[in-house]
């Protein structure tokens, strides 16, 4: 039984990994946390951090 190539079928498909799931800790006003998660480029993960 042969074995699949995957990794050949994988080489146009790299805009995908430009994004990086980002989850921050947002306390609210009545003194509880929340969580604030976005697909941010992978460029804007500082930005996203420190506001």
């Amino acid at each position: 039984m042969a074995k699949k190539t995957v990794a050949t079928l994988q080489t146009g498909k790299t805009d995908g990994r430009s994004y990086t799931k980002v989850i921050k800790m947002v306390k609210n006003p009545s003194g509880s946390y929340s969580f604030d998660e976005r697909m941010v480029p992978n460029e804007a993960v500082d930005a996203f951090f420190k506001n």
